[in-house]
């Protein structure tokens, strides 16, 4: 009977330990769900931004996949999709937003759009997480654009003031705006943003052709009360505001959009190429801000003392072993890693900024 219980036990403490690594790698899958990604497609065709989609271009351009929830798991209530173009002197956006009951009442520039239904854009032209832009819209054509230096976690500053100089909007109602007595079909976007929001002064506008940038969407949904025929966000019993949805192109896995690791990738394909393959560098950089966000919130695990360096054991990323180092000092710390497929040294600072360090050639 002992030795029975006794393999007994054993038995039950592997399986534990089976579904405790099970459960470990379901985490880690989970963690490095990878970013979408979208090729936009060059046009010389002249884009009337009126919210209607009749160009050609627009019509052989591909929608993206359908938005999903911010943290990836639910399926949104009502569909969205996008599609994008460029040209010499914009980037081009059409989306699509089915709503039963299209409303808005926000009508100042600038002010706080994602109080009413938004279709939200986010934009990181070199992927640095650092010195990004963020767009919204809301169904009256009214919008907030601004700049941030760094993500919240990161303490920059926000230029509220800030605006896309040049930008042109549009807004086609498939439906009737703030009328509660039909149901809608939804609403479209359209939007132009020229190059030059990019260019510093006495700079030179640069085109990303066949280049990618990190870019998100989110569309922000409320429930909604209706007082005299009009509507309002609804509010629980104590008299709070009921939480928004949050519906998003790229899952963040988190309830933010100011992580811009986890933003989709964007393809300017100049050449009608079809495909674009993530390059093997950003898979190591996911790894890293996984790293980064568990140092950041002051969680060391698995960081151990080898040859002088705290360092994580090897990762196998895309086949090749990948080793992150630790490294503190008087300011903070950085993340680094030398990448396998490049030999270039990639560093995440300790206020969030990535930079890559290119091997040296003789």
């Amino acid at each position: 009977m002992e030795i029975t219980d006794k393999k007994s036990l054993k038995t039950k403490k592997a399986i534990a330990l089976l579904l405790f690594l099970i459960y470990l790698g379901a985490i880690s899958l989970v963690a490095q769900e990878t970013p979408r990604t979208y090729i936009a497609v060059n046009t010389t065709e002249y884009i009337s931004i009126d919210g209607k989609m009749n160009e050609d271009a627009w019509q052989s351009a591909n929608w993206s996949s359908n938005f999903i929830d911010i943290e990836g798991i639910k399926k949104p209530t009502y569909p969205t999709m996008f599609k994008m173009l460029w040209d010499q002197q914009y980037m081009y956006f059409f989306a699509q937003l089915e709503e039963p009951h299209v409303w808005a009442n926000l009508k100042q520039r600038d002010t706080i759009i994602f109080y009413n239904n938004d279709f939200e854009i986010f934009i990181d032209p070199d992927g640095d997480t650092h010195n990004y832009y963020e767009f919204e819209m809301n169904a009256l054509n009214t919008i907030w654009d601004l700049y941030l230096s760094k993500p919240y976690r990161n303490h920059g500053y926000i230029m509220d003031g800030w605006d896309f100089k040049g930008i042109k909007t549009a807004v086609d109602i498939n439906g009737t705006l703030n009328n509660s007595s039909d149901i809608d079909k939804g609403w479209n976007i359209e939007i132009a943003i020229p190059w030059s929001f990019t260019t510093a002064p006495g700079g030179t506008t640069k085109v990303p052709e066949n280049e990618f940038w990190r870019i998100n969407f989110s569309r922000v949904n409320w429930d909604f009360d209706l007082k005299n025929g009009n509507y309002y966000r609804k509010k629980d019993s104590n008299g709070k505001f009921l939480p928004e949805y949050n519906w998003v192109w790229s899952p963040q896995g988190v309830i933010n959009m100011h992580e811009p690791e986890h933003w989709g990738y964007v393809f300017f394909s100049k050449d009608d190429s079809k495909t674009f393959t993530i390059p093997e560098d950003e898979h190591i950089k996911w790894y890293m801000y996984q790293l980064y966000r568990n140092v950041k919130n002051k969680n060391e695990q698995g960081w151990n003392l080898k040859n002088g360096k705290l360092q994580r054991e090897a990762k196998i990323i895309k086949g090749k072993p990948v080793i992150a180092v630790l490294e503190k000092n008087n300011f903070g710390f950085d993340i680094w890693v030398k990448s396998p497929f490049t030999n270039n040294q990639l560093v995440i600072h300790t206020d969030g900024k990535f930079e890559t360090y290119h091997e040296q050639t003789n």
